[in-house]
């Protein structure tokens, strides 16, 4: 493909995304939950185009495709497994977004802290999702990376193409905080669906059609459209894959922060409701994606590559080939933006503001100030390119598994305590750091299997040995149900 578009189409890009930012702007945010959260007074239709683009980054239309393309079908059923684990904003999402509205939550680390009243559980989150979402940042880095470098023959190198991403992630959220981030996020998600759809149904027929594509996928390895598939899964492994990915709309705080902003109950249906379906037209998508550019182009080095390649292909006219290409850069940058703003307002928050006690307001330039430190930690991971897109995406949400038993307590179990949610976080956290090192294997299974059980072992067993704070577990409780009546 013509370097030049492609340039052209970033540029572009640029401009609208910086002037959409701008005009968001709705005067000088002074506070954290300003900042941070819009002051939680985002609509349905916003909040959900938001979440999706945040959500459905360069890790479906780079790497799902690309583990469509490694794993076969395989692919999709791990993605479906994600699907159904939404469900879960169902059950959490009316209750976060009670008690973050309640007693002013910023973060879902400040949460926890405030439910086992305990500034040391509130730390033990947030150090733990600063650990592992700067390699889950990277991620979406590496998507840009490979994106742009795969367009243009090599032209523009992998690692100016995540130099471009974080660049534009640390303006996007430094220009207006969330606000801007979401009215972006929603022009990013509209342009992201539209132009994937038009070019799969071209890239389809260019080849004959659903029927002449499974077709040639079959002929050419029928393990691909077979379950385990072709060598990439087992059993072993799509459970340790899926496991992680099933929790992750309340375990990764990026995602479930977003339950505090909705300004209704209301707001969070309609947002939950237009992210399903977005998320299924876009997860077959992706996943007939990776099996046309297996088709087209077999023999790819990288995985990761196929969506790049697909796009730089005459199987696409150039033009379209560079709208789906700033669609997914933009759904990249959205993601990376989120996180920066989640990560910034956690150390703000939950690190600095308890380690060393501070109004709104300081924690405020605090957590502007960390924002470009946290981007050039994400762009020093993402130079490594460690690993497939979506194995590492994986990888980084089993570290965040550990949280889950302290959420799900928090809202389900009077009985947990303080000691219980430290003892699981910490020592799942050592638990999978050791897994990791020592070969990610224990009785034939990987930390992806292992860590959910071994934390839920420690939060019960910690907290039966202690002493629950009941006042303080009644009132949050109490908040909680007060959604039945909002």
């Amino acid at each position: 493909m013509n370097t030049a578009l492609v340039l052209w189409g970033v540029a572009l890009y640029v401009i609208l995304g910086l002037t959409v930012a701008w005009v968001s702007r709705a005067g000088s945010s002074s506070s954290m939950s300003d900042y941070f959260l819009g002051n939680r007074a985002m609509n349905g239709v916003l909040s959900a185009l938001s979440y999706s683009a945040t959500t459905y980054s360069a890790f479906m239309m780079v790497g799902l495709a690309g583990l469509t393309y490694k794993g076969g079908v395989g692919a999709l059923g791990f993605e479906i497994v994600y699907f159904a684990g939404v469900s879960l904003v169902a059950i959490f999402g009316p209750r976060f977004w009670a008690v973050g509205k309640r007693f002013n939550f910023v973060t879902p680390s400040e949460m926890l802290g405030h439910r086992y009243n305990s500034k040391w559980v509130a730390v033990a989150a947030g150090l733990v999702s600063l650990v592992f979402l700067i390699p889950y940042s990277s991620v979406q880095l590496s998507g840009v990376g490979y994106l742009l470098s795969g367009m243009t023959g090599g032209a523009i190198p992998f690692g100016w193409g995540i130099v471009i991403a974080t660049v534009l992630a640390i303006l996007f959220s430094y220009i207006a905080g969330i606000r801007s981030v979401m009215w972006t996020d929603s022009l990013q998600a509209l342009v992201m669906i539209l132009a994937a759809v038009i070019v799969c149904v071209l890239v389809i027929s260019e080849l004959g059609g659903f029927n002449a594509l499974f077709d040639a996928v079959s002929a050419r390895n029928p393990e691909m459209l077979t379950v385990p598939g072709p060598g990439l899964f087992s059993f072993k492994t799509f459970l340790g894959l899926t496991i992680p990915w099933f929790f992750f709309s309340i375990s990764n705080p990026q995602v479930s922060q977003r339950l505090f902003m909705p300004k209704s109950l209301r707001a969070l249906r309609h947002m939950l409701l237009i992210f399903l379906c977005f998320g299924l037209v876009y997860t077959v998508v992706s996943v007939l994606w990776g099996f046309s550019a297996y088709v087209a182009f077999p023999d790819l080095e990288k995985p990761d590559l196929a969506t790049a390649t697909l796009l730089a292909s005459d199987y696409v006219p150039p033009l379209l080939g560079v709208i789906v290409m700033i669609g997914i850069l933009a759904a990249a940058v959205s993601t990376i933006d989120s996180i920066l703003l989640t990560l910034s307002s956690v150390f703000a928050r939950d690190v600095w503001g308890n380690m060393s006690p501070s109004k709104d307001a300081a924690q405020l330039k605090v957590g502007k100030f960390v924002i470009p430190v946290i981007s050039v930690l994400a762009l020093a991971f993402a130079s490594f390119q460690i690993s497939m897109i979506a194995i590492l995406s994986v990888a980084a949400s089993v570290g965040l598994i550990v949280t889950v038993p302290a959420i799900i307590g928090a809202f389900f179990w009077t009985r947990g305590t303080s000691a219980g949610a430290l003892l699981s976080i910490l020592g799942g956290v050592a638990f999978v750091i050791t897994m990791y090192l020592t070969g990610n294997k224990l009785w034939g299974l990987n930390a992806g299997v292992l860590a959910l059980p071994v934390s839920v072992a420690l939060f019960v067993g910690g907290s039966l040995l202690t002493r629950p704070d009941a006042m303080r577990a009644k009132e949050f409780l109490s908040a909680a149900q007060s959604k039945r009546t909002s």
